[in-house]
């Protein structure tokens, strides 16, 4: 495409339908808005919009280059934010990505790390999707289990991730507590929803619970430690959140081998000697020494 600019506001007028909403989101007269719609659908030659009282609908060509052009903005966004990432200071934005699981040890530290960097804004993305540091999307990654193997990023120890396998006292007065594996048969579980989650721990607890046992699931980790306080079965909890419950009962001994994983800090090669980066790093390491797993 010979003039991303005509693109672009093709973008945005499809984004938001109006010649006077992507005019004022991109900071031009209303006829350049128009202008570059029609070089465009002239150089095409193909009606990339309806016009109609309300505003511009796409027709599907227009669909097609709205799909193309959101990746490409998205794209120049992640780039922008790499770049931005190469400062010399720690300030700006910093994104940070982990499993929602590591929230109650993740949200503590990031808020320290801004009260000694007030000049950072810090972005705290949970899922289980793996962020692509390759493409910008997250400055620094917490993740799970084996070493991350991608030769563009560098991987650092971090801490080990403890569970144990909890029931409340609710739940125990009610249907007692299992002397071990094998009186499993007569208790309730809660389980991920996910049969094929990566987690060592729910495949143990799969591979030695009934299968009708999992009486309650979900996607969602807090649901299913809630669902532990709360008295629904016995089931997994990271160490350090539960023991912010003194109505927990630690059911069996831990297994380490089949339950513990390690955690990576996981940074891209380009950014991972700036200066907020090498900072927080810094910072994660010094406050995970806190954490008795």
């Amino acid at each position: 495409m010979d003039n991303w600019d005509e693109v672009r506001t093709a973008y945005q007028v499809a984004r938001i339908g109006t010649v006077s909403g992507a005019a004022e989101i991109l900071g031009v007269h209303h006829a350049t808005v128009i202008r570059h719609i029609d070089a465009l659908e002239g150089r095409m030659g193909v009606k990339l919009f309806q016009r109609h009282p309300r505003g511009y609908t796409p027709t599907e060509a227009g669909q097609d280059l709205l799909r193309v052009a959101q990746t490409t903005d998205e794209q120049f966004a992640q780039l922008e934010g790499r770049i931005k990432g190469r400062g010399a200071g720690v300030e700006g934005e910093l994104v940070v990505t982990s499993l929602v699981n590591l929230a109650p040890f993740m949200v503590p530290a990031l808020a320290a790390f801004r009260e000694q960097y007030p000049e950072v804004t810090v972005r705290y993305l949970t899922g289980e999707r793996l962020f692509r540091l390759e493409y910008g999307e997250a400055h620094l990654a917490v993740r799970a289990g084996s070493a991350p193997q991608n030769p563009d990023n560098v991987v650092l120890p971090f801490m080990d991730y403890a569970v144990g396998l909890y029931a409340s006292d609710s739940y125990i007065a009610r249907k007692g507590r299992p002397a071990g594996v094998e009186d499993f048969g007569a208790h309730d579980f809660v389980c991920h929803d996910n049969p094929e989650s990566r987690a060592l721990f729910y495949a143990w607890l799969r591979k030695h619970a009934p299968e009708d046992n999992m009486v309650f699931r979900s996607t969602d980790p807090r649901a299913l430690e809630l669902a532990v306080v709360n008295g629904a079965g016995i089931g997994f909890m990271p160490r350090m959140e539960a023991a912010r419950f003194p109505d927990l009962q630690e059911v069996i001994p831990p297994l380490e081998a089949e339950w513990r994983s390690q955690l990576w800090l996981v940074t891209h090669v380009d950014l991972h000697r700036t200066a907020k980066v090498q900072a927080l790093v810094r910072h994660l390491k010094e406050a995970s020494k806190d954490i008795a797993c």
